[in-house]
């Protein structure tokens, strides 16, 4: 049998660094959100992987395959999102198994809302503490992990 290698402590302290980073800016996110009236940060994520694609729609698997979220988390949020007017259920075929999530008007206008308070977000966190070469060099070693 062959023996399993552990990490390098530089491994597992890149491992650390990444999570605790990740954390942080997270829960900073979310505070500015939340300080701004608006929604979560996942709402955020659903509202833009819709508005990404040209006819603004997508099966749930196809969001759930481009989030982090999990499908359960996903059905409920799809409901809450639709409550609040900002996409819609739409039947995919004639037998309505299946349906489409397509985003709304106010489903494009509260996306740009919450991207003004992400992006200054992102610029506060991370922009200001990296140089453009530092962060063009994280980008390309986050790149090699996925």
């Amino acid at each position: 049998m062959r023996e399993k290698a552990a990490p390098t402590s530089a491994t597992t302290d890149a491992w650390i660094g990444l999570m605790r980073a990740q954390q942080r800016v997270l829960a900073a996110i979310e505070k500015e959100f939340k300080a701004a009236g608006l929604p979560p940060l996942s709402w955020y994520d659903v509202l833009w992987e819709l508005v990404k694609v040209e006819a603004g729609r997508l099966r749930p698997f196809e969001i759930e395959a481009r989030t982090l979220l999990a499908q359960y988390n996903l059905s409920r949020l799809i409901d809450r999102l639709e409550k609040e007017g900002l996409v819609r259920r739409e039947s995919y075929d004639e037998d309505a198994r299946g349906c489409w999530v397509t985003v709304t008007e106010a489903g494009r206008a509260m996306r740009a809302r919450m991207w003004d308070i992400y992006s200054q977000s992102i610029e506060t966190h991370v922009g200001t503490k990296l140089s453009e070469p530092e962060a063009k060099a994280l980008a390309a070693l986050l790149a090699k992990l996925s």
